[in-house]
């Protein structure tokens, strides 16, 4: 599949067209990791970790929730723009830092272990598990946990790398791919990359009729 020509300036615009939120609404919904107001879980899904990484922050709200409770969170966004304005938000926290690059460049890259590493309708969405998981399970210290959220896959539909069109259907030929598994399959996928303690499911909406939300939860083992 053709991939996307210009993914940092994709997110970019992507950025640019977030509602704008009060810092005070931000970090209450900043742990969000179902697209309802209000619904599913908080951060009490990382556990109790002293340092973490999110894949993907977008303006920086989770990061900045978690600073803002003593933990030393950074985030890594591809889009120079989302980490402007992340940066110009909550660069004022002494516990939040902000990276710009690929996420695979940074985890490669990168010198320390996180105590979780989590993505919000992130980056995970939109990587290659083949490549994103033996990454991340190297970066996680032992016990450490990789927890993501994104949209359920449509049922009876191929699993796998999934086509869009990145500019819409109105807009340019911008080809990108977003990954997509049945719960049981992101827990295969999991377990033979080394995760253990596998959680996946689909927390359904508070609506029963209306897209649900995919949870993963998982951890590095500790020997």
């Amino acid at each position: 599949m053709p991939s996307i020509t210009d993914p940092a300036g994709y997110w970019d615009r992507y950025g640019r067209g977030v509602p704008e939120e009060t810092p005070e609404d931000a970090l209450k919904s900043a742990f969000g990791w179902c697209q309802y107001d209000g619904h599913g879980p908080g951060d009490e899904v990382l556990g109790d970790p002293l340092t973490t990484l999110e894949l993907g922050p977008g303006r920086g709200d989770a990061v900045a929730a978690l600073a803002t409770k003593g933990v030393v969170a950074t985030g890594v966004d591809l889009s120079p723009v989302q980490v402007e304005v992340a940066q110009a938000r909550w660069g004022h926290l002494p516990n939040a830092h902000f990276e710009q690059g690929d996420v695979l460049d940074f985890l490669a890259a990168a010198d320390q272990r996180w105590d979780a590493i989590y993505s919000i309708w992130g980056a995970v969405w939109f990587t290659d598990p083949a490549s994103l998981l033996p990454a991340v399970l190297d970066r996680l210290a032992p016990g450490g946990r990789l927890v993501f959220s994104h949209a359920p896959h449509i049922p009876g539909t191929t699993t796998g790398a999934l086509g869009m069109w990145a500019a819409g259907y109105t807009g340019r030929q911008v080809p990108m791919a977003r990954w997509s598994y049945e719960p049981d399959q992101w827990a295969d996928l999991l377990t033979c990359n080394g995760f253990t303690d596998v959680h996946a499911r689909v927390l359904p909406a508070p609506d029963p009729a209306n897209v649900g939300t995919l949870l993963v939860a998982s951890r590095r083992r500790r020997g």
